[in-house]
């Protein structure tokens, strides 16, 4: 016997507003039928597809991986395509773009500075010996626990929830904010890694982390688990322990050596062109 599948008609709160034609932003109003295990991002795309095709958002994955779809739900910053309709309302659901960003429209952030730090913050492993990094022979030599180390930062997806939910970055648009600060903190942690000192100076500026009121906001918007207030403190900590000489110094990993006896695979030539003119 099949399981009858049940409706409910939500009502979705739209944020509307076109910088180029709009004086102000606007409130619209949509009836939604929602079934269960439906997401806000399946509600907008009804939306859209049914009712205002002119209807402005971002998505790309459907899978919480991209981050493309972050926007504040219910006033909390989240990704559309990972949240449940009927997880957070049975009755009406209101939908904004995520605050502290210049906007494109309607849902549609500008993401824009915020990769432009992002960009800066050089967010690469990077050495002093660049003719490995450059033509790899071996890989770097990295235990177990020097990975947990960095690892959880490794999982932010850069949706910018963290951003929006960020109080200082309300107030001070300058403020490198703690995506990037994170970010930072990971490659400096990484132990294949020897650019931190550059990494350091910048962060140590003015909008840099010391900015940071410990709100926590960032990491309790988080979709991923990241937790950047504690990357950005223990970043803090860091500095501080650096500016009075007890900072602790590890080596930069050296390349783990070839195994005696070992055989290797002969190495894969990579095409001039893996894409069709």
């Amino acid at each position: 016997m099949e399981e009858k599948v049940t409706t409910t008609n939500i009502i979705f709160y739209v944020r509307r507003f076109d910088p180029e034609k709009d004086a102000s932003p606007r409130q619209e109003q949509y009836t939604v039928p929602v079934e269960k295990g439906m997401t806000v991002l399946d509600g907008l795309h009804y939306i859209k597809q049914t009712q205002d095709a002119s209807l402005g958002f971002r998505f790309s994955c459907r899978m919480g991986v991209c981050g493309s779809c972050g926007m504040m739900i219910n006033g909390k910053p989240g990704l559309a395509c990972n949240t449940q309709i009927l997880d957070v309302t049975q009755s009406a659901l209101t939908v904004a773009p995520l605050p502290n960003f210049n906007l494109i429209r309607d849902l549609a952030p500008d993401l824009v500075p915020m990769f432009g730090v992002h960009q800066n913050i050089q967010p690469y492993i990077q050495r002093s010996d660049t003719a490995e990094r450059e033509d790899p022979s071996m890989e770097y030599f990295q235990t177990p626990h020097q990975l947990e180390e960095y690892l959880q930062f490794t999982y932010c997806i850069k949706c910018g929830c963290c951003m929006a939910a960020c109080p200082t970055m309300a107030t001070d648009r300058e403020y490198l904010g703690p995506m990037p600060l994170t970010q930072i903190y990971r490659y400096n942690t990484d132990s294949r890694d020897d650019a931190g000192d550059v990494r350091k100076k910048f962060v140590s500026e003015s909008h840099g982390v010391f900015n940071c009121h410990y709100a926590g906001e960032c990491s309790a918007a988080c979709p991923k688990g990241v937790d950047p207030a504690r990357a950005i403190q223990l970043m803090k900590k860091d500095l501080v322990l650096g500016y009075f000489g007890l900072a602790k110094h590890g080596k930069c990993a050296h390349l783990h050596k070839k195994p005696d006896k070992a055989s290797w695979k002969a190495k894969i030539e990579v095409p001039a062109h893996t894409v069709g003119k």
